[in-house]
């Protein structure tokens, strides 16, 4: 491996460290050590790729960094970057999820959390006005932003999920007209990754299906959701909280509000928040079943983007010339951001309805809102109030 190589994994180690608040921080991060400082890549070409990124299914920010890896040095480079950049905060929540389980084994309350619930149902609804505000500029997406809402908020079935975003896709590419036509070559697509990404997700389905292993379930379980996810962590959120909460009962909605808020004062990746999941679903194994939760959990959340930006880099270019495929985008964006609208009201039924608890919700939403607080500092300074609170 090249000295440029060992150089580009240093950077992406130093952004898991640092990079705090999400794909948007994430992407300004990255601006300035990737291209302004090291200049692996133009400008241009880093815009290109987070957009991209953006309208696939994964996480953004990981899917980006991968990319710039595989732009550099090809598959090799782009596996390792992947594995350096969700390395720290997967074992930082795996450890936080250890930790909630021993203390309850020992009997120690957890009342020390009861500040960062709430203040979890604030996060997402700021991401559920953010989003929306962003994605949500005609009638027909706000109409499909409110019946996602509402479907999803009554039906809890993990397909209702994929089957929405499919339906929000389908309903705004037939305005395919209104976007203007671009002249286009005929696509030239390497079908090797997309292959292999079904593959893994048949070949999951059917052993958990045929073994009834755990393991081998969890990880089909957030591969399938890996898959589905357009817009980043806020919009996992809905599906986690839906199939592991409500539907499988791996863990409770007190335990899932607060690991939430935990990831959220962490830098790297939203999505290390599987990891948790993972560790608790896996609990009545002890602790190298957990730890095994967390490995599955954080590998099958993350192989499907990987898999597909793979796929995809390779014929973009020509593939967001189809005014069918970039009208769809409409659709898919307004169903996401309807989805974590309800996953805000969803999030919100586990903690107690008190004025105090609401109080919270509306205080961490406005501190979002209106400063420049770091989620980091809101959730510690929210841990810290539950130790000396309760």
């Amino acid at each position: 491996m090249s000295l440029r190589y060992y150089i580009f994994l240093k950077d992406t180690l130093l952004l898991a460290l640092t990079a705090f608040g999400g794909p948007q921080a994430h992407i300004a991060m990255m601006f300035k050590l990737l291209v302004d400082k090291r200049r692996y890549l133009t400008e241009k070409e880093l815009i290109e790729l987070n957009a991209l990124c953006s309208i696939l299914p994964g996480p953004t920010s990981t899917q980006t960094i991968t990319a710039i890896g595989f732009k550099i040095g090809g598959p090799n480079l782009a596996y390792l970057t992947l594995l350096v950049w969700i390395t720290p905060a997967a074992t930082i929540m795996s450890l936080a999820a250890l930790t909630i389980s021993y203390l309850q084994e020992q009997g120690v309350s957890l009342d020390f959390l009861r500040i960062i619930q709430p203040m979890a149902v604030g996060f997402v609804a700021y991401a559920a006005y953010m989003i929306s505000l962003k994605v949500v500029n005609t009638k027909t997406a706000v109409v499909l932003m409110v019946i996602s809402a509402i479907l999803a908020y009554f039906f809890h079935s993990p397909w209702v999920f994929p089957a929405l975003l499919l339906a929000g896709g389908a309903v705004t590419a037939f305005r395919f007209k209104q976007h203007p036509l671009e002249k286009h070559k005929h696509l030239h697509i390497q079908w090797a990754n997309f292959i292999l990404y079904v593959g893994v997700l048949v070949t999951a389905a059917l052993l958990g299906a045929y073994t009834s292993s755990l393991p081998v379930r969890l990880f089909e379980n957030f591969y399938r959701n890996g898959s589905l996810v357009f817009g980043g962590g806020q919009v996992l959120i809905p599906l986690l909280y839906t199939e592991f909460v409500d539907f499988k009962h791996y863990l409770t909605g007190e335990e899932f509000l607060s690991g939430y808020a935990i990831v959220q004062a962490l830098p790297g990746p939203t999505f290390s928040f599987c990891a948790f999941i993972g560790n608790l679903a896996m609990r009545r194994f002890g602790l190298m079943g957990q730890m095994l939760g967390s490995f599955v959990a954080t590998v099958g959340i993350f192989l499907p983007g990987t898999f597909l930006i793979f796929f995809v880099i390779r014929f973009w270019d020509e593939l967001k010339k189809y005014r069918v495929v970039r009208a769809s985008l409409e659709g898919i964006s307004a169903v996401s951001s309807g989805m974590v609208v309800a996953a805000a009201i969803l999030l919100y039924h586990p903690v107690p309805n008190t004025l105090f608890n609401f109080g919270i919700v509306v205080v961490t939403f406005c501190l979002l809102m209106f400063t420049k607080v770091p989620a980091p500092v809101l959730v510690l300074t929210g841990l810290l109030l539950g130790f000396a609170i309760y």
